[in-house]
């Protein structure tokens, strides 16, 4: 907030700087020659450009960036194909999308459904096996795929510590899980 009142601030001064009349120096010993006139015209279109990008800069700083992707929340369901392939394959690539692919199941979940509570054990267990396994390595642990993963998995656990396992997902938490579900399968297909 405050730093985008001070751009706000700079691009306004920047722009009544930019409004303003030049004030030709006046020198009364030298004469004014087609020389230092161009000298001068080189020095004012200099500033004005200056002037113009520092505006232009402050702009786009200042304007709020759009959302990385709309995502289709999918409606809660009570029956779903339970998974037979718990645990980690010690691969990060495989089981970051295990992970995922489980995780999204999980959100996906309504009040109600069938082996909710064995399912929210397992998923509990699988994310922090992940979560203690890979964080102890630098160059996965650095990757984009693995802090949204993380930041998933900490939802997820902090929604089951809190609710249960028999308890469906917000409305509000599983959008915000969704969006880090998408953003996730886009870093694992780059290898990020």
């Amino acid at each position: 907030m405050v730093k985008t009142q001070l751009l706000l601030s700079a691009a306004l001064l920047a722009s009544v700087n930019a409004f303003s009349a030049h004030q030709m120096p006046t020198n009364d010993v030298v004469a004014a020659t087609s020389t230092s006139t161009t000298a001068t015209t080189t020095t004012a279109g200099r500033r004005d450009f200056l002037k113009s990008a520092s505006v232009a800069a402050a702009v786009v700083l200042a304007t709020p960036t759009m959302a990385s992707a709309v995502v289709e929340v999918p409606e809660q369901v009570t029956s779903f194909e339970y998974p037979k392939n718990w645990g980690l394959t010690y691969k990060y690539d495989e089981d970051a999308e295990k992970v995922r692919a489980h995780m999204y199941t999980a959100t996906t979940l309504a009040k109600g459904a069938e082996n909710m509570e064995d399912f929210g054990k397992n998923m509990k267990k699988e994310m922090v096996d992940f979560v203690s396994y890979y964080r102890r390595f630098p160059q996965i642990a650095g990757k984009p795929s693995f802090s949204t993963l993380y930041t998933s998995i900490n939802v997820l656990a902090g929604h089951y510590t809190s609710y249960g396992y028999k308890y469906p997902l917000p409305e509000k938490r599983r959008k915000r899980l969704y969006q880090e579900y998408a953003e996730i399968s886009k870093s694992l297909k780059r290898g990020r």
